[in-house]
């Protein structure tokens, strides 16, 4: 079978040309006509230049294909075109770009025909971490609280999973280094893992995804993009480092890149170590301490007629459990009980130029350890093992007039070992395999995209503890199959008026705790009962949105319906096992409705002034009208904000103010008690320095300036009543060179 791969493989190549095409011409304003020293970028090939100060550019050494061209430049509306390269020439592509006061529009990565934001048939929301650093983000997680239709839940300022329109855990899936991250999702103490230096942005899509990435996507995914290496023939490095007063927290990262003809090589490493936090009521959370090790590192090949990338990642977090308020101290030293946990990610992603389609293969190898001590900080009591290997073949097909089509297939190895005293789940073996595909059609002021998909699942674990033990745990052999499917369509009703309309279906097989719990679980208080009887979630989402946009505002409003069969949940029943309430895990439907909405005022032409206003809201039911746990508070969040390209040395400056204004959130399940509302006041300076071939930039950011005390709904120390963080002053420092 390998050897019939392998032919496959190296046939595939003997198929693809030689050939080397060269890019060139000149960027002009369409109104003035003057140069403009823009970015011309190749998403597919991650290969891009700069004009230079007469607007000339050359872009050389292009496989022959047909790629998306990126034109962009700041001021300037973005301009994304189809270029088809074949038969080693040279072409010429003289770029007219109108200014705009719109900030410059970038590529998804996370949907699968690499659109702008503006051709995309799915809304996406993306970040950059720059931007999530400069509001005072602590930790990613902390950051991405803060984009519209996304919050967390939260254990402290250690631990933080995502939350997408109400829904998260196994519901929401994470992509990293372009593979899914697993690592261990069903424990709401179980934080991402995954640091943010070395992360260049993030995209959310906000609905089912299940149709591009399979079980798990019911919710949305969370898409992390990693640092894109150095441009051709450049070498950059840089160092920063950040203090946050409440924690008395550093945070400290160096990287390093290098770019030749064919190879690229980037390299980052980061360490961050805080304190315990201390909240508005003046006293610190006991042994919410945390520290983080990570190391990044990556290498590209590009030659013409293959793109080799491979990626690592180690990430080691070390945070403390802290489950009441203790001894008052500023230490940074772990007390029992803490979690360890070590994160490997390696990935490989290739792709294979043919005369007028790709074949794109990612592969991910990960191994997560994850270590929880309790009462010897030498012996861990509960130690869990979660090796996945996965993979992702796609076929981008040859145009066919005005559609672009993809088909795939994506598929998960994966498996759990326990090595602790503790158990709370069994081992395992968990097999994923899922094939799609998906078409885009395109038109001057229509876009069309719809796909199929089928997947299956199979879990099989062996039985836990003794058959006498009540908490017995019987082994497990079951199939989960889904199909899904999506369809949308985006029409531009005139040229500032835009309309998406989106249906999708997605699914979610049960993961382990659900299937088989039997037993207390310390990090929630509960005694958990399994239900080996569970089927897939499946899930209907209705996803409508209205964008306008010209020179002064934009405006944006999405609604959307998520009906959701077998909704999975866990309810308390009235019994008590070794003190301990004890939680069943039950299947229902259930649905949930809401949307966002906000604009953006840039008046033209004072284009450094900014005012953003966003709203969210999300309401989860069952079918017998109970509310759903877990759903975030409706909020309302607005932001001034001042920006300006100064001149010489000081490159640029910008300032903000933010007032979030969290409601009450009265809806509330059986075991939830509703949480009042409060306001949070944060505010920021930042600028950057040209000093010879330096770039100095200087950060000051304060988060909860009025040092309000407040619980937030999706705080897992709100049983406690324990308070969320107070008042920080944080100061960043980074040069780049």
């Amino acid at each position: 079978m390998q050897n019939k791969f392998a032919f496959v493989v190296f046939l595939l190549i003997g198929m693809a040309t030689t050939a080397q095409n060269e890019l060139k011409g000149t960027i002009t304003s369409k109104q003035t006509g003057t140069p403009i020293m823009g970015t011309v970028y190749i998403p597919q090939l991650e290969k891009g230049t700069a004009a230079d100060f007469d607007g000339n550019y050359t872009l050389k050494n292009i496989p022959d294909g047909n790629y998306t061209i990126i034109f962009s430049y700041l001021g300037y509306s973005t301009v994304s075109l189809k270029l088809n390269f074949i038969g080693n020439n040279i072409f010429t592509e003289d770029m007219q770009m109108v200014e705009s006061a719109v900030e410059m529009e970038e590529v998804i990565v996370s949907t699968p025909f690499h659109k702008l934001q503006s051709e995309n048939v799915m809304k996406v929301e993306r970040v950059s971490t720059s931007e999530l650093n400069s509001a005072g983000a602590v930790t990613l997680a902390d950051g991405i609280k803060n984009i519209p239709g996304v919050d967390i839940i939260s254990t402290g300022e250690g631990i933080g999973k995502p939350v997408i329109r109400g829904l998260s855990s196994n519901r929401v899936l994470t992509y990293t280094q372009g593979v899914r991250l697993e690592n261990q999702q069903f424990g709401d103490e179980h934080g991402l893992g995954i640091n943010e230096a070395g992360v260049e942005s993030v995209e959310v899509i906000k609905g089912p995804a299940s149709l591009l990435y399979g079980s798990d996507a019911l919710g949305g995914v969370l898409y992390l993009n990693p640092e894109k290496f150095a441009p051709f023939n450049e070498t950059h490095g840089d160092i920063s480092s950040s203090y946050f007063s409440n924690t008395l927290g550093t945070s400290t990262n160096l990287g390093v890149k290098t770019s030749g003809k064919k190879l690229k090589f980037l390299s980052r490493g980061s360490y961050s170590s805080f304190s315990d936090y201390k909240t508005g009521a003046d006293y610190r959370v006991t042994n919410s301490r945390f520290n983080e090790k990570d190391f990044k590192t990556g290498i590209q090949y590009l030659g013409t007629k293959f793109k080799s990338t491979v990626r690592y990642n180690y990430n080691r977090s070390n945070i403390g459990i802290a489950d009441e308020i203790g001894e008052q101290t500023k230490s940074t030293k772990l007390e029992l009980p803490f979690q360890e946990i070590d994160n490997h990610i390696l990935s490989l992603d290739n792709t294979l130029f043919l005369k007028n389609s790709s074949l794109d293969l990612k592969m991910g190898y990960l191994f997560n350890d994850r270590r929880e001590f309790e009462d010897d900080p030498t012996l861990a009591a509960l130690r869990m093992q979660l090796t996945t290997f996965n993979y992702d073949l796609k076929y981008n097909l040859p145009d066919f007039g005005k559609f672009e089509t993809i088909v795939g297939l994506q598929g998960m190895f994966q498996n759990n070992k326990n090595k602790g005293e503790e158990i709370l789940i069994p081992d395992a073996n968990t097999t994923d395999v899922g094939i799609l595909a998906t078409s885009h059609y395109h038109l001057e002021k229509l876009d069309l995209q719809a796909g199929v998909r089928f997947d299956s699942r199979k879990i099989k674990s062996e039985a836990a503890r003794s058959i006498e033990d009540s908490d017995y745990i019987p082994a497990l052999d079951k199939t989960f199959t889904s199909f899904t499917a999506a369809l949308g369509g985006k029409v531009d009703l005139s040229e500032l008026t835009s309309v998406r309309l989106n249906f999708a279906s997605g699914f979610r097989a049960p993961n382990l705790a659900e299937l088989t719990s039997n037993g207390i679980h310390e990090g929630t208080n509960r005694y958990e009962r399994g239900n080996y009887n569970l089927n897939n979630e499946q899930n209907f989402q209705t996803d409508l949105s209205l964008e306008y946009r010209n020179e002064h505002l934009e405006f944006f409003v999405n609604g959307f319906y998520n009906a959701v069969k077998n909704y999975i949940f866990i309810s308390p029943t009235n019994e008590i096992i070794d003190d301990t309430p004890v939680y069943d895990y039950l299947q229902d439907d259930a649905k949930l409705y809401g949307g966002e909405m906000g604009f953006h005022l840039h008046p033209h032409p004072l284009d450094w002034l900014h005012f953003e206003s966003s709203f969210e809201t999300v309401t989860g039911k069952l079918q017998n009208d109970d509310y759903l746990p877990l759903i975030p508070a409706n909020s309302i969040q607005n932001t001034f904000r001042v920006e300006f390209e100064d001149g010489k040395t000081r490159k640029k400056s910008s300032a903000f103010i933010t007032l979030k204004n969290i409601f009450d959130q009265t809806n509330i399940s059986d075991f939830e008690t509703r949480t009042g509302g409060y306001s949070l006041l944060s505010a920021g300076v930042e600028s950057s320095f040209k000093i010879d071939k330096f770039l100095l930039k200087v950060g000051l950011n304060g988060t909860n300036l009025t040092d309000k005390k407040y619980v937030a709904h999706l705080s897992r120390f709100k049983p406690e009543g324990i308070f969320n963080i107070g008042r920080s002053v944080n100061f960043s420092l980074k040069l780049e060179f």
